[in-house]
């Protein structure tokens, strides 16, 4: 899925472990259109002025439940990305998921669908007939310098849901009690969905070198006893060692993110990520050239087969140099 406005990003310094654990803060989400022609309006929490990144996590946009009376309600146009992972998690619908590394897939409920774009991919996303309605999120993974310019793969892995506390958990990035993901890490990170019924409280350890955030999706949680409103995201800063999530009136359900802090700065635009100004220009002239303007299959981005439609345009880039915030 693709950024639909953009950002230059930073990576802020990481926090003192030996401090007293912070409450959590909230994130406010913003509505946001996706896509081309038929754009989907999202909710997005991450990345924002008040903060870049949680761990390696830098992108969350949740969707729905939106009605899908035919296929294609969700048409994103193949796109570019580079120095990142995709993480499609769905609670609802089906999406059929093509990218230039030949992979064809289903994105289902209670899948984890992981892209590793690496040097650099480009991907569409389009809902099928069989979703009637959708309803997810869509993450996005920075990956460190060490890894990013790893050559791109899929992976897809369903987790067993598994029960902790009254409340239940579905382990799909990383490890968290015992259970985890058989999709590729770079970085220490854990990523799964949390519900709660109604008056349940859930008691998680934590490591204290991670930053945790709490995406909700349905009903109204406290966070280390802060309050989360549905939609927004709940941030805990590093040096906790026990997340108190409690459900209140409403069942809950969220997704739980979290990781060592990236310790990196990173240029965010668009669909790239990427370490300088000079870089994400490239990145957009080769994308251009390559693909919009008809160039060549053998280039940075490859080549889809199968979409029905034509590759999504870069945005013109700012006229000021992109810089990473210090």
């Amino acid at each position: 899925m693709l950024l639909a406005e953009p950002r230059v990003e930073e990576r802020r310094p990481a926090g003192d472990a030996s401090r007293n654990p912070p409450a959590a803060t909230v994130l406010v989400p913003r509505e946001v259109p996706l896509g081309g022609p038929r754009a989907l309006m999202v909710r997005r929490t991450l990345p924002q002025r008040a903060r870049s990144l949680i761990g390696a996590w830098c992108f969350v946009d949740s969707y729905g439940p939106t009605a899908a009376p035919r296929a294609r309600t969700m048409d994103t146009p193949p796109h570019p990305h580079t120095g990142l992972q995709t993480v499609s998690w769905l609670y609802q619908g089906e999406i059929e998921h093509r990218d230039s590394a030949g992979h064809h897939a289903l994105i289902e409920p209670g899948q984890v669908n992981l892209m590793t774009a690496g040097a650099g991919i480009q991907h569409s996303e389009v809902s099928t007939d069989d979703a009637r309605e959708l309803h997810g999120v869509q993450l996005w993974i920075a990956l460190p310098e060490a890894s990013r310019h790893v050559s791109p793969f899929f992976e897809s892995f369903a987790p067993e849901p598994f029960a902790h506390g009254g409340g239940v958990l579905r382990v799909f990035v990383g490890e968290l009690l015992g259970h985890g993901s058989t999709v590729t890490g770079f970085t220490r990170l854990v990523g799964a969905q949390l519900d709660i019924p109604a008056g349940g409280t859930v008691s998680i350890p934590a490591d204290p070198a991670f930053e945790y955030g709490l995406v909700v999706d349905a009903g109204a949680p406290r966070l280390q006893g802060v309050a989360i409103p549905v939609s927004h995201l709940g941030v805990v800063e590093t040096g906790a060692d026990e997340l108190v999530i409690e459900a209140g009136d409403e069942p809950l359900r969220a997704l739980l993110i979290g990781g060592e802090p990236l310790g990196e700065q990173i240029v965010m635009w668009w669909n790239f990520v990427g370490r300088s100004h000079d870089e994400i220009v490239a990145f957009r002239e080769q994308w251009q050239g390559d693909v919009i303007a008809g160039g060549t299959r053998d280039g940075r981005f490859g080549a889809i087969d199968g979409y029905d439609g034509s590759a999504l345009p870069a945005p013109e880039l700012p006229n000021v140099r992109l810089r990473p915030r210090e």
